[in-house]
This record gives structure tokens, C-alpha cells and sequence, in this order.
């Protein structure tokens, strides 16, 4: 039955052995997730592939939409400034009647672009105005660079922005002339610099996008300050003040950390720049770019993967954690269970089921089998055991009738001794039959009935002899229970004869396991060692002790008498 439990152990492999969390990669749970994991990358790695392809494309197409925008606004303040001049040419000559601020002002009001006219006599002084701030917005024409320029010759004013009041503002001056062709005095329109920007959402950009006019000496034109013209952006204030530069576009880091793509256009009539600014594309720029082309393959992935991963877990190893269960009762030796919930498992989950029922079944049977077997087999033996000892017991008898019949005191004392040595057997073999186990007997209980036996029975013929046993406990088998017992009738036969006689003593019998070797001793406090030649009893000792593959000895005890041991291997270890 032993070895049928060993061998069901052997089988299923996780009877008492618990499952160690840190070598999950050996079960199927972790081998399937690594399969599906690797099934699903190349899906991953293709949305990773496409994302990084439309980054690309975003980023050439915002490259392309700055560029756009920087000329679609130098394109704007080209055409209003040209506008402005063909309105200027022709309010120059009707500009002096007396209703030229009014309808200057008319004009003014009506014309989004145009913050105010104002015309100047040919002295520099000015003659109406659409408003009434007046030398604020311009200061005084006579004294202005503009002014003496067109005075003296018809050409393009060199430099237009100005400030008034912390604003800037264009000014755009056309010269009037008189029917001969003599200076007549100026036509100025001051148009507000934002009018000249664009807005960059009205061209498609991404939010955090800025459009702003640079001077030549790279400084924004703009009163408002924004993080991406700030003029602490040392890259974008050296870019816009080196015309020679052939790169139109640029990556810069604003004040607020943001790292964008700059584009500029040259706006000859103001000699300006127009710029454009918007963040740098990048995976996660647009909020289409990330979620089609790599959160929603992994999102995908993710949710194929938790799919395959419960379904698993449902299907096949609740299954196998459940039968693996079941073969854990039964390498415990319980058998009776049967996997009954395997009912609703899968078709191959109940066909193992099945087997591991069978397998139960018949494993309950051939344990009943041998169970019986056994019994019948101890019940056999135990008959034996009993027979044998009654059979020595007769032997004993016969010999006790015998050693009355005989006069001479040798041959009664020879009778008696083996006597002795038989009714050790027959003990032996009652032990066996009346203990728990019918091979092998206790020999802590074995010892000390022998020892009771054997000095009871000399007690009657002789001087009173008090005994003491101190044995551990050690189970042992009739074949070296035997020699062991042999010995002991023979030490205490010798104790009783040298030792006792005529006197009585007090004899006292250790057996002490001391791991692989075992000690059984005999102690008297008779007169000490006196072996002149060795008789029949030490020879039987002797011949026992190798028997157990030991060996015995005659030695003096430390309190006065003599000490006969027997050391042998202890048998647990030999068998």
C-alpha cells in the first residue's frame, strides 16, 4: 500500500508541495499570456510604426502651414499698405477744402484698418486731421525723417513704424504733388501694427500658436508679450537679425517651456519680418494622432489580451487548479473524493476527470484488496507466532521435567540454562503476536518483561536479587531481537551464578540508541571481573555479539562490579 501512495505521488506531483509564485512562467497561464503577448506585437508595433509615420507627416504639414501663414501675412500687410496708398493718392489732391476733416474723419470711421488720416501742407504743418490727437500719433511732420524725404524727392519712406503712447503704429505717408508737378504736401495714414498680424487660428494652427512683426534688430513689434516672442529667446532674436540666413524656419524653447517651430517672411514695404509660431509636432500633438494610430491598437491588444487571458482562466485553469486539488487528496491517501464539479468543465477537462475518478476507484478497491490482505497476513503470522511460542513453551516443559529427573548438579544447571534461552524465544514471539505490529516488537517493553522474567524465575531458587531497566525505545525484528536476546539471558545468567550467588545483589540493565550504534549493558555489584578462562556463556556472547555485527565485552564497573556490554549497530540503520 506503501508503495502504491509513493507511486500516486510520482503521478499527479503535487500532493504536500505548494506552488511557488516566483516559477508561475512554467504554468500554462503564463505561457499562454506570453504566447498572446506575442501575437499581438506585431499589431503594436505596427500602430507604433503608423504613429510615428503621421508624427511625421504633422510635422511637415506644420511646417508647411507656418510657412503658408507667414507669407498669407506678409501678403495681408503688402496688400492694406498698398490699398492705403491708393486711397492717400487719391484724397491728396481734394484734401484741402474745408470739409477735409470731416470727411477725413468719415473715412477713418468707416475703414476698420485706418486708425487716422491727416493731411500736411508742404511746410510740415498739419492742415485737418480725422483725429484730434494729432502730433501724439505722429509728432511733427516737419521735424520727421519721413517728411524731408518726400518733401525733397518721391520716394518710399525708409522706416514707418513709429510709437505713440507706448503703441506702435505704421505710418503710411504718399507725397502730394501739384498739377506742374511741384510739392504740394503729404497724405499720412496711420494703420495699428496688429492690423498688419493675421490670427493664427483663422489659419488652422494648433492652440499655443502666435503671429508677431520683428524689426530687423530682432525685437518683437508688438506691445503684448507672449512666450514664444519674448525678446529673452536669444535663438529667435539672432535668427531674425541675420537676413542671410537661408533657413526660413526654426525650433525654439518659449518662456513657458514649449518647444515650437518658427517660420518668417520678409515684409520688404515695412523692412520687417512677419513670424509664426506653433508648438513642434510630436506624438502626442494632436489628440487623433495618439488615439488612432497607437491608443486604439493598444487599447485593442490590451482588451484581446484580458479577453484570451479570462476566457483561460475560466475554460482551463480553474479546471486544472481544481484537479490538481483533487490529486493532492489523493496522494494524501484519501480516495473517497470524487472531482464531481468537473461535470460542467469542457470535454477534456471531463475526460481527465474521469480518469482521475477511475483511477480512484480503482485505487480504493486495490487498497481494500491488500487492506484485507494484510490483515489476513497479520492474522496468519499472529497464529504463527503463537504456535511457535507454545511450542517452545512445551520444549521448556519438557526440559523442566527432564532437569528434575537428573541428579548430577552440571547436567541441572546445563537443563536450566537452556531453559532460559528458550523461554527468551518464546517471549520473543509472545511480544510479536500481542503487539500492534506483527513484525517487529518494542524492545523498551521487550527488555524489561525479559528482565522481569528472567530474574523472577531464579528468585524462587536463590537469594533475592532487585533489578532496574532503563531502555529507549527502538523498534526491532525477531532476527536481531533474537541474538540481542540470547545475550541478555546470557549476561544476567552470568550475573546470577558470579555475581548474585549465595548473597543477592542488585543488577541493573541499560539499552541506550545512540544513532547509528546502540549500547545494551548489564551491570552487578558483585565482586568485580574474575574471568580466568572463558566458559560456554561468554563464547554464546560472543558469537551473539557478532551476529549483530557488534561486538561484546567484559569490563569493571566504576562502583565496584562488573559491567557486561554489547555494542552493535543500531538496526534501523542497517536494514
Amino acid at each position: 500500500m506503501k508503495r502504491i501512495r509513493d507511486a500516486l505521488k510520482r503521478v499527479f506531483r503535487s500532493g504536500d508541495r505548494p506552488h511557488p509564485r516566483g516559477r508561475r512562467i512554467e504554468g500554462i497561464r503564463a505561457r499562454l499570456g506570453l504566447a498572446m503577448a506575442l501575437a499581438l506585437l506585431p499589431f503594436i508595433l505596427l500602430g507604433l510604426a503608423q504613429a510615428r509615420g503621421e508624427y511625421q507627416r504633422q510635422s511637415a504639414d506644420l511646417r508647411a502651414d507656418l510657412q503658408l501663414a507667414a507669407q498669407q501675412s506678409v501678403s495681408n500687410a503688402t496688400g492694406l499698405l498698398g490699398r492705403t496708398d491708393t486711397m492717400l493718392m487719391v484724397l491728396g489732391p481734394e484734401a484741402t477744402s474745408s470739409y477735409c476733416s470731416a470727411r477725413l474723419s468719415i473715412l477713418a470711421q468707416r475703414l476698420d484698418d485706418i486708425q487716422a488720416l491727416y493731411r500736411i501742407d508742404q511746410s510740415g504743418k498739419i492742415v485737418c486731421q480725422s483725429d484730434d490727437r494729432g502730433h501724439d500719433l505722429i509728432g511733427d511732420p516737419a521735424q520727421s525723417p519721413w517728411f524731408q524725404q518726400l518733401h525733397d524727392v518721391n520716394a518710399d519712406v525708409p522706416e514707418r513704424i513709429q510709437q505713440a503712447r507706448g503703441e506702435p503704429f505704421v505710418i503710411q505717408a504718399q507725397r502730394v504733388t501739384r498739377p506742374l508737378g511741384g510739392f504740394d504736401g503729404v497724405m499720412v495714414a496711420v494703420l495699428h501694427l496688429d492690423d498688419l498680424e493675421i490670427d493664427p487660428t483663422v489659419q488652422g494652427l494648433p492652440e499655443n500658436s502666435y503671429s508677431a512683426l520683428f524689426n530687423t534688430m530682432g525685437q518683437p513689434l508688438t506691445v503684448e508679450r507672449n512666450p514664444a516672442f519674448d525678446p529673452q529667446i536669444e535663438t529667435v532674436s539672432d535668427w531674425m537679425r541675420d537676413p542671410s540666413r537661408d533657413a526660413d524656419l526654426i525650433e525654439a524653447v518659449g518662456t513657458d517651456g514649449i518647444r515650437r517651430v518658427y517660420a518668417r517672411a520678409p515684409v520688404t514695404e515695412l523692412n520687417a519680418y512677419a513670424v509664426m509660431a506653433a508648438p513642434a509636432a510630436s506624438p502626442w500633438f494632436w489628440a487623433t494622432n495618439p488615439i488612432r494610430f497607437l491608443m486604439m491598437p493598444l487599447a485593442a491588444c490590451l482588451t484581446a489580451f484580458a479577453a484570451v487571458m479570462f476566457a483561460s482562466e475560466r475554460i482551463v485553469i480553474r479546471w486544472l487548479d481544481y484537479l490538481d486539488r483533487i490529486a493532492a487528496i489523493y496522494a494524501r491517501g484519501r480516495y473517497t473524493v470524487r472531482p464531481v464539479q468537473a461535470e460542467n468543465a469542457p470535454l477534456e477537462i471531463r475526460r481527465l476527470a474521469q480518469t482521475m475518478d477511475e483511477l480512484g476507484d480503482n485505487i480504493t478497491h486495490r487498497d481494500a484488496a491488500l487492506t484485507e490482505a494484510l490483515d489476513e497476513k497479520d492474522a496468519l503470522l499472529r497464529e504463527i507466532h503463537h504456535r511457535v511460542k507454545n511450542n517452545l513453551q512445551i520444549i521448556s516443559s519438557l526440559l523442566s521435567m527432564q532437569q528434575r529427573a537428573v541428579s548430577d548438579p552440571a547436567a541441572r544447571a546445563a537443563l536450566g540454562d537452556t531453559r532460559q534461552r528458550i523461554s527468551a524465544l518464546a517471549l520473543i514471539y509472545r511480544t510479536l503476536y500481542q503487539g500492534t505490529d506483527v513484525r517487529r516488537a518494542d524492545a523498551e517493553m521487550f527488555l524489561n518483561e525479559l528482565v522481569g522474567h528472567l530474574v523472577a524465575s531464579e528468585s524462587i531458587r536463590g537469594p533475592l536479587v532487585s533489578s532496574s531497566v532503563e531502555a529507549d525505545s527502538l523498534q526491532i525484528d525477531p532476527e536481531k531481537l533474537a541474538p540481542m536476546a540470547l545475550w541478555l539471558v546470557e549476561a544476567i545468567s552470568n550475573a546470577q551464578k558470579h555475581a548474585f550467588a549465595e548473597r543477592g545483589g542488585d543488577l541493573k540493565v541499560r539499552f541506550k540508541v545512540n544513532g547509528e550504534t546502540s549500547v545494551l549493558e548489564v551491570e552487578d555489584d558483585g565482586p568485580g571481573v574474575e574471568v580466568t578462562s572463558p566458559g560456554v556463556g561468554l563464547t554464546l556472547m560472543t558469537a551473539f555479539a557478532k551476529q549483530l555485527r557488534g561486538k561484546a565485552e567484559l569490563v569493571e564497573a566504576p562502583s565496584g562490579g562488573s559491567i557486561a556490554r554489547l555494542t552493535f549497530l543500531t538496526p534501523d540503520v542497517t536494514d
